[in-house]
Protein backbone atom coordinates (compact mmCIF):
# COMPACT_ATOMS: atom_id res chain seq x y z
CA UNK A 1 0.00 0.00 0.00
CA UNK A 2 1.31 3.37 -1.27
CA UNK A 3 2.05 6.31 1.79
CA UNK A 4 1.56 9.83 2.07
CA UNK A 5 5.53 10.03 1.99
CA UNK A 6 5.32 8.89 -1.87
CA UNK A 7 3.89 12.37 -2.85
CA UNK A 8 7.09 14.17 -1.42
CA UNK A 9 9.27 11.70 -2.53
CA UNK A 10 8.80 12.05 -6.23
CA UNK A 11 12.02 12.70 -7.84
CA UNK A 12 12.13 14.71 -10.82
CA UNK A 13 14.08 13.95 -13.88
CA UNK A 14 16.21 16.69 -15.56
CA UNK A 15 13.83 17.28 -18.20
CA UNK A 16 10.77 17.84 -15.58
CA UNK A 17 12.82 20.28 -13.51
CA UNK A 18 13.78 22.43 -16.19
CA UNK A 19 9.87 22.79 -17.38
CA UNK A 20 8.71 23.29 -13.80
CA UNK A 21 11.40 25.24 -11.85
CA UNK A 22 10.19 28.80 -11.21
CA UNK A 23 6.44 28.08 -12.13
CA UNK A 24 3.81 30.84 -12.29
CA UNK A 25 1.76 31.84 -15.75
CA UNK A 26 5.13 32.46 -17.88
CA UNK A 27 5.29 28.54 -17.46
CA UNK A 28 2.50 27.62 -20.36
CA UNK A 29 1.77 28.65 -23.59
CA UNK A 30 -1.36 28.81 -24.42
CA UNK A 31 -2.94 24.61 -24.45
CA UNK A 32 0.50 23.91 -24.83
CA UNK A 33 0.94 24.12 -21.26
CA UNK A 34 3.99 23.06 -20.03
CA UNK A 35 1.86 21.49 -16.69
CA UNK A 36 -0.91 19.53 -17.38
CA UNK A 37 -4.31 21.39 -16.49
CA UNK A 38 -2.72 24.86 -16.11
CA UNK A 39 -3.04 27.58 -19.07
CA UNK A 40 -2.05 30.93 -19.54
CA UNK A 41 -5.31 31.24 -21.35
CA UNK A 42 -8.51 32.49 -19.76
CA UNK A 43 -11.00 29.45 -18.58
CA UNK A 44 -13.66 28.83 -20.93
CA UNK A 45 -16.42 31.10 -18.68
CA UNK A 46 -13.73 33.42 -17.62
CA UNK A 47 -14.92 36.07 -15.34
CA UNK A 48 -11.51 38.19 -16.15
CA UNK A 49 -9.98 37.35 -19.58
CA UNK A 50 -6.63 38.58 -18.41
CA UNK A 51 -6.37 35.44 -16.35
CA UNK A 52 -5.36 32.24 -16.63
CA UNK A 53 -6.84 28.52 -15.92
CA UNK A 54 -6.63 26.41 -13.47
CA UNK A 55 -8.61 22.75 -14.76
CA UNK A 56 -9.66 20.23 -12.24
CA UNK A 57 -11.27 17.38 -12.83
CA UNK A 58 -15.06 15.83 -11.66
CA UNK A 59 -15.46 12.03 -11.74
CA UNK A 60 -18.94 11.47 -10.55
CA UNK A 61 -22.67 9.63 -10.24
CA UNK A 62 -24.55 11.18 -12.53
CA UNK A 63 -26.38 8.38 -13.75
CA UNK A 64 -26.51 5.72 -11.15
CA UNK A 65 -26.95 4.50 -7.36
CA UNK A 66 -25.68 7.38 -5.90
CA UNK A 67 -26.58 10.19 -8.60
CA UNK A 68 -28.89 11.75 -6.04
CA UNK A 69 -25.13 12.18 -4.17
CA UNK A 70 -22.84 13.01 -7.19
CA UNK A 71 -25.10 15.47 -8.83
CA UNK A 72 -25.53 17.92 -5.70
CA UNK A 73 -21.99 17.33 -4.87
CA UNK A 74 -20.74 18.44 -8.45
CA UNK A 75 -23.44 21.56 -8.39
CA UNK A 76 -21.85 22.87 -4.71
CA UNK A 77 -18.28 22.21 -5.96
CA UNK A 78 -19.53 24.34 -9.48
CA UNK A 79 -20.75 27.23 -7.53
CA UNK A 80 -18.00 27.67 -4.65
CA UNK A 81 -15.18 28.01 -7.49
CA UNK A 82 -17.74 30.86 -9.40
CA UNK A 83 -18.00 32.25 -6.17
CA UNK A 84 -13.63 32.11 -5.93
CA UNK A 85 -13.35 33.18 -9.61
CA UNK A 86 -15.96 36.08 -9.22
CA UNK A 87 -13.75 37.45 -6.17
CA UNK A 88 -10.59 37.23 -8.14
CA UNK A 89 -9.81 33.68 -8.68
CA UNK A 90 -6.51 32.23 -7.11
CA UNK A 91 -3.47 34.58 -7.88
CA UNK A 92 -3.13 34.91 -11.79
CA UNK A 93 -5.49 31.90 -12.18
CA UNK A 94 -9.32 31.38 -12.48
CA UNK A 95 -10.49 27.91 -11.67
CA UNK A 96 -12.51 25.72 -13.59
CA UNK A 97 -14.21 22.56 -12.58
CA UNK A 98 -16.88 22.49 -15.84
CA UNK A 99 -14.70 21.02 -18.71
CA UNK A 100 -14.02 17.91 -17.62
CA UNK A 101 -16.84 16.57 -15.80
CA UNK A 102 -16.87 13.10 -15.95
CA UNK A 103 -20.05 10.55 -15.13
CA UNK A 104 -19.11 7.27 -13.36
CA UNK A 105 -22.91 5.70 -13.18
CA UNK A 106 -21.58 4.47 -10.18
CA UNK A 107 -19.16 1.61 -11.92
CA UNK A 108 -15.14 1.25 -10.75
CA UNK A 109 -14.67 0.36 -15.08
CA UNK A 110 -16.15 3.69 -16.11
CA UNK A 111 -14.48 5.03 -13.40
CA UNK A 112 -11.28 4.47 -14.90
CA UNK A 113 -12.31 4.55 -18.65
CA UNK A 114 -13.01 8.25 -17.55
CA UNK A 115 -10.53 9.46 -15.61
CA UNK A 116 -7.93 8.09 -18.81
CA UNK A 117 -9.87 10.57 -20.69
CA UNK A 118 -9.33 13.37 -18.69
CA UNK A 119 -5.76 12.62 -17.04
CA UNK A 120 -3.42 14.93 -19.32
CA UNK A 121 -6.12 17.70 -19.36
CA UNK A 122 -5.84 18.42 -15.56
CA UNK A 123 -3.94 19.80 -12.42
CA UNK A 124 -6.02 18.01 -9.80
CA UNK A 125 -8.74 15.87 -9.20
CA UNK A 126 -11.83 17.94 -7.11
CA UNK A 127 -13.82 14.97 -7.00
CA UNK A 128 -13.88 11.40 -7.34
CA UNK A 129 -16.86 9.59 -6.44
CA UNK A 130 -16.46 6.17 -4.52
CA UNK A 131 -14.06 4.27 -2.31
CA UNK A 132 -13.49 0.99 -4.50
CA UNK A 133 -14.04 3.70 -8.03
CA UNK A 134 -11.36 5.83 -6.39
CA UNK A 135 -9.10 2.84 -5.43
CA UNK A 136 -9.30 1.23 -8.79
CA UNK A 137 -7.50 4.65 -10.20
CA UNK A 138 -5.62 5.07 -7.20
CA UNK A 139 -1.95 4.05 -8.17
CA UNK A 140 -2.32 5.42 -11.30
CA UNK A 141 -3.20 9.65 -9.99
CA UNK A 142 -0.38 8.30 -7.21
CA UNK A 143 1.92 8.24 -10.24
CA UNK A 144 0.92 11.23 -12.41
CA UNK A 145 1.31 13.04 -8.68
CA UNK A 146 -2.59 14.15 -9.07
CA UNK A 147 -4.28 15.66 -6.64
CA UNK A 148 -7.70 13.40 -5.67
CA UNK A 149 -10.25 14.52 -3.61
CA UNK A 150 -12.68 11.71 -2.96
CA UNK A 151 -16.07 11.97 -2.27
CA UNK A 152 -15.66 9.24 -0.22
CA UNK A 153 -15.06 8.54 3.42
CA UNK A 154 -13.63 5.15 3.51
CA UNK A 155 -11.21 4.40 6.22
CA UNK A 156 -8.21 3.62 3.83
CA UNK A 157 -7.30 7.44 2.82
CA UNK A 158 -5.90 8.05 5.70
CA UNK A 159 -3.41 5.73 4.65
CA UNK A 160 -2.74 7.27 1.34
CA UNK A 161 -0.66 9.68 0.03
CA UNK A 162 -1.92 12.51 -2.72
CA UNK A 163 -5.80 12.27 -1.69
CA UNK A 164 -7.46 14.80 0.37
CA UNK A 165 -10.08 13.30 2.57
CA UNK A 166 -12.81 15.41 4.59
CA UNK A 167 -15.00 14.69 7.15
CA UNK A 168 -15.09 11.03 9.77
CA UNK A 169 -14.37 7.90 7.92
CA UNK A 170 -17.29 5.28 7.73
CA UNK A 171 -15.49 2.94 9.98
CA UNK A 172 -15.44 5.22 12.72
CA UNK A 173 -18.64 6.92 11.86
CA UNK A 174 -20.06 3.44 12.45
CA UNK A 175 -18.25 2.90 16.14
CA UNK A 176 -20.38 6.49 16.89
CA UNK A 177 -23.56 5.15 15.80
CA UNK A 178 -23.48 2.29 17.59
CA UNK A 179 -22.12 4.09 20.74
CA UNK A 180 -25.84 6.27 20.10
CA UNK A 181 -27.89 3.46 19.89
CA UNK A 182 -26.63 1.74 22.97
CA UNK A 183 -26.41 5.21 25.26
CA UNK A 184 -29.31 6.82 24.07
CA UNK A 185 -31.91 5.05 22.17
CA UNK A 186 -30.78 1.47 24.87
CA UNK A 187 -30.13 -1.24 22.36
CA UNK A 188 -28.96 -4.46 23.02
CA UNK A 189 -29.10 -5.69 19.28
CA UNK A 190 -27.63 -4.15 16.21
CA UNK A 191 -27.61 -4.92 13.11
CA UNK A 192 -25.69 -3.80 9.84
CA UNK A 193 -27.27 -3.63 6.37
CA UNK A 194 -24.41 -2.61 3.80
CA UNK A 195 -23.84 -3.08 0.33
CA UNK A 196 -20.96 -5.67 0.19
CA UNK A 197 -17.34 -3.60 -1.16
CA UNK A 198 -15.11 -1.25 0.49
CA UNK A 199 -17.89 1.60 1.62
CA UNK A 200 -20.80 -0.66 3.24
CA UNK A 201 -17.76 -3.35 4.66
CA UNK A 202 -15.91 -0.19 6.00
CA UNK A 203 -19.50 1.01 7.94
CA UNK A 204 -20.01 -2.96 8.63
CA UNK A 205 -16.80 -3.36 10.63
CA UNK A 206 -17.26 -0.33 12.20
CA UNK A 207 -20.86 -1.21 13.48
CA UNK A 208 -19.07 -4.65 14.96
CA UNK A 209 -16.20 -3.60 16.33
CA UNK A 210 -18.44 -1.47 18.19
CA UNK A 211 -21.40 -3.96 19.24
CA UNK A 212 -18.07 -6.46 20.15
CA UNK A 213 -16.73 -3.52 22.77
CA UNK A 214 -20.37 -2.37 24.08
CA UNK A 215 -21.22 -6.55 24.24
CA UNK A 216 -24.53 -6.21 22.43
CA UNK A 217 -25.92 -8.96 19.70
CA UNK A 218 -24.77 -8.09 16.26
CA UNK A 219 -26.16 -9.25 12.70
CA UNK A 220 -24.08 -8.50 9.38
CA UNK A 221 -26.24 -8.15 6.67
CA UNK A 222 -24.60 -7.70 3.03
CA UNK A 223 -26.76 -6.57 -0.01
CA UNK A 224 -26.40 -6.32 -2.98
CA UNK A 225 -27.23 -2.77 -5.40
CA UNK A 226 -30.55 -3.27 -6.46
CA UNK A 227 -32.26 -0.31 -7.50
CA UNK A 228 -35.42 -1.58 -9.33
CA UNK A 229 -35.99 -4.71 -6.84
CA UNK A 230 -37.57 -4.64 -3.26
CA UNK A 231 -34.46 -5.77 -1.31
CA UNK A 232 -36.72 -8.29 0.07
CA UNK A 233 -34.09 -10.25 1.26
CA UNK A 234 -32.81 -8.11 3.40
CA UNK A 235 -35.73 -7.17 4.76
CA UNK A 236 -36.49 -10.78 5.57
CA UNK A 237 -33.37 -10.81 7.67
CA UNK A 238 -34.05 -8.06 9.40
CA UNK A 239 -37.06 -9.30 10.93
CA UNK A 240 -35.66 -13.00 11.55
CA UNK A 241 -32.71 -10.66 13.79
CA UNK A 242 -35.17 -8.94 15.19
CA UNK A 243 -32.57 -5.90 15.70
CA UNK A 244 -32.88 -2.75 18.53
CA UNK A 245 -31.18 -0.53 15.71
CA UNK A 246 -29.91 -0.91 11.99
CA UNK A 247 -26.87 0.06 10.67
CA UNK A 248 -27.62 0.81 7.36
CA UNK A 249 -25.20 1.86 4.46
CA UNK A 250 -26.24 1.82 1.01
CA UNK A 251 -27.85 3.97 -1.47
CA UNK A 252 -30.79 6.53 -1.42
CA UNK A 253 -32.71 3.58 -3.66
CA UNK A 254 -32.04 1.48 -1.70
CA UNK A 255 -32.48 3.18 1.55
CA UNK A 256 -35.91 3.51 1.07
CA UNK A 257 -36.92 0.29 -0.02
CA UNK A 258 -34.86 -1.65 2.93
CA UNK A 259 -37.36 0.78 5.53
CA UNK A 260 -40.32 1.35 3.33
CA UNK A 261 -40.95 -2.83 3.16
CA UNK A 262 -39.51 -3.29 7.30
CA UNK A 263 -41.96 -0.42 8.48
CA UNK A 264 -45.12 -2.68 6.13
CA UNK A 265 -43.78 -5.63 7.86
CA UNK A 266 -44.07 -3.90 11.69
CA UNK A 267 -41.02 -3.28 12.06
CA UNK A 268 -40.60 -0.61 14.94
CA UNK A 269 -36.87 0.01 15.64
CA UNK A 270 -34.59 2.57 14.41
CA UNK A 271 -32.26 3.02 11.15
CA UNK A 272 -29.33 4.99 11.54
CA UNK A 273 -27.83 5.54 8.12
CA UNK A 274 -24.16 6.25 7.59
CA UNK A 275 -24.04 9.53 5.32
CA UNK A 276 -24.36 8.51 1.73
CA UNK A 277 -27.64 6.98 2.25
CA UNK A 278 -29.53 10.19 2.70
CA UNK A 279 -31.22 12.54 0.20
CA UNK A 280 -34.27 14.46 0.90
CA UNK A 281 -35.45 13.33 -2.06
CA UNK A 282 -36.57 10.39 -0.67
CA UNK A 283 -39.39 12.02 1.58
CA UNK A 284 -41.33 12.90 -1.40
CA UNK A 285 -40.88 8.86 -2.08
CA UNK A 286 -43.69 6.39 -1.27
CA UNK A 287 -41.68 5.23 1.84
CA UNK A 288 -41.51 8.74 2.89
CA UNK A 289 -43.61 7.86 6.16
CA UNK A 290 -41.50 5.25 7.23
CA UNK A 291 -38.44 7.11 6.48
CA UNK A 292 -39.66 9.97 9.06
CA UNK A 293 -40.77 7.50 11.16
CA UNK A 294 -37.78 5.26 11.44
CA UNK A 295 -34.81 6.92 10.20
CA UNK A 296 -31.76 8.80 11.62
CA UNK A 297 -28.83 9.93 9.60
CA UNK A 298 -25.15 9.93 10.96
CA UNK A 299 -22.73 12.84 9.69
CA UNK A 300 -19.93 15.17 10.25
CA UNK A 301 -21.01 17.54 8.71
CA UNK A 302 -23.36 20.62 9.74
CA UNK A 303 -27.26 21.00 8.33
CA UNK A 304 -27.73 23.40 5.69
CA UNK A 305 -29.05 26.10 8.27
CA UNK A 306 -25.91 25.99 10.27
CA UNK A 307 -24.70 28.78 11.74
CA UNK A 308 -21.10 29.64 10.14
CA UNK A 309 -19.26 32.05 7.79
CA UNK A 310 -18.99 28.96 5.26
CA UNK A 311 -22.95 27.98 5.38
CA UNK A 312 -23.67 31.72 5.13
CA UNK A 313 -21.67 31.68 2.08
CA UNK A 314 -23.25 29.10 0.19
CA UNK A 315 -26.62 29.86 1.34
CA UNK A 316 -26.31 33.28 -0.48
CA UNK A 317 -24.57 31.94 -3.45
CA UNK A 318 -26.81 29.40 -3.88
CA UNK A 319 -30.13 31.65 -3.57
CA UNK A 320 -32.62 29.89 -5.07
CA UNK A 321 -30.95 28.07 -8.11
CA UNK A 322 -30.37 25.43 -5.58
CA UNK A 323 -32.72 23.46 -3.50
CA UNK A 324 -31.58 23.27 -0.17
CA UNK A 325 -29.34 19.46 -0.30
CA UNK A 326 -26.84 18.39 2.11
CA UNK A 327 -24.61 16.83 -0.72
CA UNK A 328 -24.88 20.34 -2.23
CA UNK A 329 -23.57 21.53 0.82
CA UNK A 330 -20.95 18.94 1.30
CA UNK A 331 -19.48 19.29 -2.31
CA UNK A 332 -19.18 23.30 -1.84
CA UNK A 333 -17.14 22.38 1.63
CA UNK A 334 -14.48 20.05 0.37
CA UNK A 335 -13.05 22.80 -1.74
CA UNK A 336 -11.78 25.05 1.03
CA UNK A 337 -9.16 22.03 0.94
CA UNK A 338 -8.45 21.39 -2.89
CA UNK A 339 -8.33 26.07 -2.71
CA UNK A 340 -6.19 25.89 0.21
CA UNK A 341 -3.43 22.94 -1.34
CA UNK A 342 -3.38 25.71 -4.68
CA UNK A 343 -3.09 28.23 -2.69
CA UNK A 344 -0.20 26.84 -0.84
CA UNK A 345 1.44 25.75 -4.48
CA UNK A 346 1.16 28.80 -5.87
CA UNK A 347 2.67 31.08 -2.71
CA UNK A 348 5.59 28.23 -2.66
CA UNK A 349 5.75 29.31 -6.83
CA UNK A 350 5.76 25.25 -7.36
CA UNK A 351 2.02 24.80 -9.23
CA UNK A 352 2.83 22.12 -10.62
CA UNK A 353 1.42 19.00 -10.33
CA UNK A 354 4.04 17.70 -7.78
CA UNK A 355 3.92 21.06 -5.92
CA UNK A 356 0.11 20.46 -5.38
CA UNK A 357 0.22 17.11 -4.25
CA UNK A 358 3.19 18.57 -1.85
CA UNK A 359 0.94 21.78 -1.03
CA UNK A 360 -1.82 19.05 -0.17
CA UNK A 361 -0.29 16.59 1.82
CA UNK A 362 1.39 19.45 4.10
CA UNK A 363 -1.81 21.07 4.86
CA UNK A 364 -2.21 20.93 9.02
CA UNK A 365 -5.69 21.68 8.97
CA UNK A 366 -8.50 23.70 7.10
CA UNK A 367 -11.75 24.39 8.97
CA UNK A 368 -13.43 25.76 5.68
CA UNK A 369 -14.99 28.89 7.24
CA UNK A 370 -16.44 26.92 9.85
CA UNK A 371 -18.18 23.61 7.43
CA UNK A 372 -15.82 21.06 7.91
CA UNK A 373 -15.91 19.02 11.23
CA UNK A 374 -12.96 20.11 13.83
CA UNK A 375 -9.68 18.02 12.79
CA UNK A 376 -10.11 17.96 8.79
CA UNK A 377 -8.04 19.37 6.13
CA UNK A 378 -4.69 17.91 8.35
CA UNK A 379 -3.18 15.92 6.49
CA UNK A 380 0.57 15.84 7.80
CA UNK A 381 1.83 13.65 10.58
CA UNK A 382 0.55 9.84 12.03
CA UNK A 383 -2.63 9.17 10.61
CA UNK A 384 -4.10 7.30 13.26
CA UNK A 385 -3.01 11.32 15.24
CA UNK A 386 -5.29 13.07 13.05
CA UNK A 387 -8.37 11.32 11.71
CA UNK A 388 -11.60 12.41 12.43
CA UNK A 389 -13.08 10.88 14.85
CA UNK A 390 -16.99 12.90 15.50
CA UNK A 391 -20.14 12.20 14.88
CA UNK A 392 -23.38 14.38 14.81
CA UNK A 393 -26.83 12.14 14.48
CA UNK A 394 -29.75 13.97 13.10
CA UNK A 395 -33.63 13.52 12.32
CA UNK A 396 -36.26 13.68 9.72
CA UNK A 397 -37.47 17.13 10.07
CA UNK A 398 -39.94 18.07 7.01
CA UNK A 399 -39.48 21.57 8.03
CA UNK A 400 -36.08 21.83 7.74
CA UNK A 401 -34.38 23.59 4.80
CA UNK A 402 -32.60 19.90 4.00
CA UNK A 403 -35.43 17.60 5.90
CA UNK A 404 -32.74 16.59 8.29
CA UNK A 405 -32.54 18.78 11.59
CA UNK A 406 -29.98 18.15 14.27
CA UNK A 407 -30.57 15.29 17.14
CA UNK A 408 -27.54 15.31 18.53
CA UNK A 409 -24.73 17.55 18.49
CA UNK A 410 -20.76 16.19 17.37
CA UNK A 411 -19.67 13.47 19.91
CA UNK A 412 -17.09 11.09 19.93
CA UNK A 413 -17.90 8.13 21.50
CA UNK A 414 -15.89 5.95 23.89
CA UNK A 415 -15.02 3.06 21.03
CA UNK A 416 -13.97 5.27 18.48
CA UNK A 417 -12.27 7.30 20.99
CA UNK A 418 -9.82 4.18 22.49
CA UNK A 419 -9.49 2.86 18.97
CA UNK A 420 -6.36 2.09 17.12
CA UNK A 421 -6.58 3.07 13.05
CA UNK A 422 -3.33 0.89 11.70
CA UNK A 423 -5.25 -0.50 8.62
CA UNK A 424 -8.61 0.43 6.81
CA UNK A 425 -11.46 -1.33 8.59
CA UNK A 426 -12.84 -3.19 5.63
CA UNK A 427 -10.20 -5.67 5.16
CA UNK A 428 -11.61 -6.69 8.35
CA UNK A 429 -14.06 -8.06 7.05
Amino acid sequence: MKTRARGVGIVLTALSLALVTGCGRDSTDGDNAAVPGVTSEPCPQAVDQEKGCIYLGVITDLTGVFKLVGGPVTEGQKAFWAKVNAEGGIGDYEIDVVTNVKDNAYNPDTHASVYAEIEDKVLGLAQSLGTAHTNGILEDVQDASILTQPTSLGSNWIFEGGVTEIGTNYCAEAMNIVDYAVDELGAKSIAAVHYAGDYGDDNMVGARIAAEARDIEFTDIPIEVQVEESQAAAVGAIKRAKPDVVVIATGPTDLAAVVGLSAVGGFTGKFIGAIPSWNSALLASEAGPAITALYMQATSFGTWESDTAGHEAMRAAAGKKADPNDWYMIGWAGQYVMKAALEAAIEADDLTREGLVAAGEGLTGVSGDGMLPEGSGNYAGDPNERVVRSTSINKVDAKAASGVSTAAEAFTGPTVEAYEFTEPCYLQK
